[in-house]
């Protein structure tokens, strides 16, 4: 029997290892935090050996092939151990790919994954079609093959999952855009991130098909240096031509509800997968007419006093705040600050002078985030509290402001994610409008 060893039992490696044993696979599951409850309710319930709180070499070393969870880095004593030995490491994405028959539509870039992901799917299961989402998003791909009930399957696929994909192919890779993001993983080198990203053409020919960014001058950059590759199609709002105009006349047509160009792009996007693959364009727009958008994404929180609140906290790097205050015409009360990652804040000055009246700093230390921009706005304020990071905002807006949450930074110096960073924001936003219906 082919012994298995999963490191990490999240969400992805509890998945790999529900699917490993259905196909009768030897299955061992390590992980070097605690469990959480659910994850080892399941294992317990399968019979699937694990371990937590450690990672014993003996019993990782005892495998055939390692399954390694996409938050687990390289750097890892573990995997550094299991490369040594030259046991093979591949990711949840791969194993689950090895036993499905459904057509597969993948889709990475540093921003706009995650919405462009729903609303691919959303198109597509409006349309009628037997479709599922997975990947970097919702639930494992490994659970959606194991439970093997859809003819289509659209993939959020991160650069850490794509990294260890071998002998995966996609029917349809989306690649939206690549900027400078988690460089901290690959030594702040950019060549490494754009050979993750570039993966997802992997085994592809020209029977498949690649779906990608124009205006992105690294993926042009990247293409120009490759001799085989799936059937191209190029995507761009600002291109003109009768085949992207007939997809705007459809946006337009629908009343699309996201805001700035970047969410126009993402739908360009999905609206190409659902042509190629043959959905009608009368459903195509009857999908973008319902699709409401994806929380913490530019997600229009409420508004307080006649003032628009938007909680944008997925905004964890610099490109994705840019498009996001290139979303609003309206002066714009500014949220931003977090955990740093290297972020080269001189992209965004420009725009904040333009377009930011009055800027708030919410993290530990903002003595960086603060000093990029007290040159172009006045006034920086600064705190470590949600709720006053609110209050302030709301007592500077004016009726014609807008108040955006778009922090362009991580959010793991106050909050465990970017979902609790954004659910704090909105419960404060909020609070602050009940209290103020209350005073009034």
């Amino acid at each position: 029997m082919e012994k298995i060893v999963i490191l990490g039992a999240g969400e992805s490696g509890t998945g790999a290892a529900l699917l490993a044993q259905a196909k009768g696979l030897g299955v061992f599951v390590s992980d070097a935090g605690d469990i959480a409850a659910p994850y080892k309710e399941e294992l317990v319930a399968h019979n699937i050996a694990f371990e937590e709180g450690q990672h014993s070499q003996d019993r990782v070393l005892a495998a055939d092939e390692v399954v390694k969870s996409p938050g687990i880095p390289d750097s890892m004593p573990i995997i550094q151990v299991v490369q040594e030995a030259k046991l093979p490491i591949i990711a949840e994405i791969e194993l689950a790919s090895r036993y499905t028959q459904a057509f597969l539509i993948g889709i990475t870039g540093t921003n706009g994954k995650t919405t462009t992901t729903h609303l691919t799917y959303h198109l597509l299961r409006e349309a009628g079609l037997n479709v599922d989402m997975a990947g970097n998003v919702g639930s494992s791909f490994a659970r959606k093959v194991l439970e093997n009930k859809h003819d289509y399957c659209v993939l959020e696929l991160s650069n850490f999952q794509l990294e260890g994909m071998y002998t995966c192919k996609l029917d349809i890779a989306c690649l939206l855009n690549i900027t400078p993001d988690h460089l901290d993983r690959y030594h702040g080198q950019m060549a490494p991130y754009l050979q993750a990203k570039f993966r997802i053409l992997q085994n592809m020919t020209n029977q498949e098909h690649f779906i990608y960014n124009r205006a992105d001058p690294n993926i042009q950059a990247y293409l120009q240096q490759q001799t085989m590759l799936p059937c191209q199609h190029p995507v761009s709002v600002q291109e003109h031509n009768a085949e992207v105009d007939d997809r705007l006349s459809l946006l337009t047509a629908s009343n699309f509800r996201l805001r700035g160009p970047h969410n126009w792009f993402n739908a360009l996007v999905a609206i190409k997968v659902a042509q190629l693959i043959g959905v009608e364009a009368t459903k195509i727009q009857a999908g973008l007419t319902t699709f409401a958008g994806v929380p913490h994404r530019i997600e229009w929180v409420t508004e307080v006093g006649g003032i628009p609140v938007y909680n944008d906290s997925k905004a964890t790097n610099v490109e994705a705040t840019c498009a996001a205050l290139r979303s609003f015409a309206q002066p714009i009360i500014w949220i931003a600050g977090g955990k740093d990652k290297g972020n080269d804040y001189t992209i965004l000055q420009p725009l904040v002078k333009t377009r930011v009246k009055a800027m708030i700093c919410l993290g530990k230390d903002n003595a960086k985030i603060s000093q990029a921009f007290r040159q172009v706005v006045a006034p920086i304020y600064e705190t470590t509290q949600v709720e006053e990071a609110v209050a302030i905002a709301l007592a500077l807006a004016q009726p014609g402001d807008v108040v955006l949450f778009s922090p362009a930074c991580a959010s793991f110096d106050l909050f465990k994610n970017f979902e609790e960073r954004g659910e704090c924001f909105k419960q404060a936003v909020l609070h602050a409008r009940s209290a103020q219906k209350i005073n009034s």
